[in-house]
């Protein structure tokens, strides 16, 4: 055995413990798993489905574990993993899955596919065969937490940059973007780029909301590689300043793994971890059944679908929060078939969108997508994924679907905004 292979099958070996032995021995081989994959859906290729790629795996934990496989592994399809097998591995792992948990809800035994390949793509890292755009993203995320000082300096300059418009937009101006205010309720962490900022921003202000701005990005491309050490690196770095501005709420941009990082794996790493977790989309749910936020859905008359993110909701529960907001704000709102739980994934989860060589691959896996968006007829498809909306960017442009890929919040703002003028409107004397 060489050594790339003992490191390979020591990071396995790591990953081992009860659910993902559970996995890996509860497959019955029926082959159900297979319709429920958009990969599988988009090229019916035996090789594409979810059982065929966990066999992959399977093949060397039966040689090591299961005592037919190490007495007789002909019969249970057992060998050895040697080097050649670690690329065809990571083609599968990260190129092929997007661990969206489609194929777990459907299957009979409940087989956790995606465990499988998590417990791949941890291997493949270990030994430098992740995709290298994913370590570079990770290991920047990382570095930018180890100069605080030189980080503020220039977060403070975009800031003031996005301040401006803020001020334009609400007509406030004294409306202000608070960085590091120590104290206050909510700590919001968006991602990178104004798009994810300013409309949060807007409905904060909106509701006068007791919050200030992290100086980092949701994003943990650490969790992508299933790399424990990098992806609780990145998560550290928002838990101690949130320790550090003593806040009572963390708050997570329209981003699925990152709220599935923070919200359901982060407690779990960190002894003392005082902070309720939650969404933006669920802030901003409760906000309007509460009356805080008034909305104008005549702001939003075109037809509009939604896509269910997996993270966000297969994975974590987010089914009937947008679509309360939705119904709210928007005239016009149209169900994708299937959808909640039973949503197809984008095809550009788990990584993929940011990995440019597999552009062809994402938009083929996405064409399940796409007849579902086609069926709906509507103009608009809302993501509260940032991945989400990259990937059906790309398919739109792709499949020249016409239609426009718009974050939740942006039709939020135009229904505060509109509402608004409509308010002030009403107060005009008459003469």
């Amino acid at each position: 055995m060489s050594e790339l292979v003992q490191q390979a099958m020591a990071a396995f070996e790591k990953s081992l413990d009860r659910q993902l032995i559970a996995a890996l021995e509860a497959c019955a081989r029926c082959g159900i798993c297979a319709e429920s994959c958009h990969v599988f859906a988009a090229e019916p290729d035996p090789r594409h489905a979810p059982v065929a790629k966990a066999e992959a795996v399977r093949r060397f934990y039966r040689r090591r574990h299961d005592p037919i496989g190490r007495l007789l592994p002909a019969w249970v399809g057992a060998q050895n993993l040697v080097e050649t097998d670690l690329d065809e591995l990571a083609e599968i792992a990260f190129g092929s899955c997007t661990l969206c948990r489609r194929c777990t809800m459907n299957c009979p035994m409940g087989v956790d596919t995606a465990l499988i390949m998590r417990a791949a793509r941890a291997m493949l890292t270990a030994v430098g065969k992740a995709p290298e755009m994913l370590v570079q993203l990770a290991d920047a995320a990382i570095a930018r937490g180890q100069d605080l000082d030189l980080l503020r300096t220039l977060y403070a300059d975009s800031i003031r940059e996005l301040e401006r418009e803020l001020r334009e937009q609400t007509g406030d101006p004294a409306a202000c973007i608070p960085v590091e205010r120590e104290g206050a309720e909510i700590l919001y962490v968006a991602l990178s780029g104004a798009h994810t900022i300013l409309p949060a921003a807007i409905l904060f202000h909106a509701v006068g909301a007791d919050w200030t701005l992290s100086m980092f990005e949701a994003a943990n491309y650490g969790y992508f590689l299933a790399d424990l050490q990098r992806a609780k690196a990145i998560a550290r770095r928002i838990i101690d300043e949130a320790r550090r501005l003593k806040t009572r709420e963390i708050v997570v941009a329209e981003c699925g793994h990152a709220y599935a990082v923070l919200r359901w794996e982060a407690p779990n790493w960190f002894e003392d971890f005082p902070f309720r977790v939650r969404s933006i989309i669920e802030v901003v749910a409760e906000w309007i059944e509460q009356g805080r936020l008034p909305v104008d859905p005549a702001a939003n008359p075109e037809p509009v679908t939604y896509h269910d993110s997996c993270n966000l909701g297969r994975n974590g529960g987010l089914l009937e929060e947008p679509r309360r907001i939705l119904r709210a704000v928007v005239q016009d709102f149209r169900e994708m078939t299937p959808n909640r739980a039973e949503n197809f994934c984008c095809g550009g989860g788990a990584g993929l969108v940011a990995v440019p060589e597999w552009y062809e691959r994402r938009m083929r896996a996405g064409r399940r997508k796409v007849e579902q968006i086609r069926a709906t007829g509507a103009r608009i498809v809302v993501a509260s994924c940032d991945n989400c909306r990259l990937q059906l960017s790309d398919l739109n442009d792709y499949y020249q679907l016409g239609v426009r890929v718009s974050g939740l919040l942006d039709l939020v703002v135009n229904a505060v905004l509109s509402a608004r003028r409509v308010s002030m409107e009403a107060r005009k004397p008459v003469f």
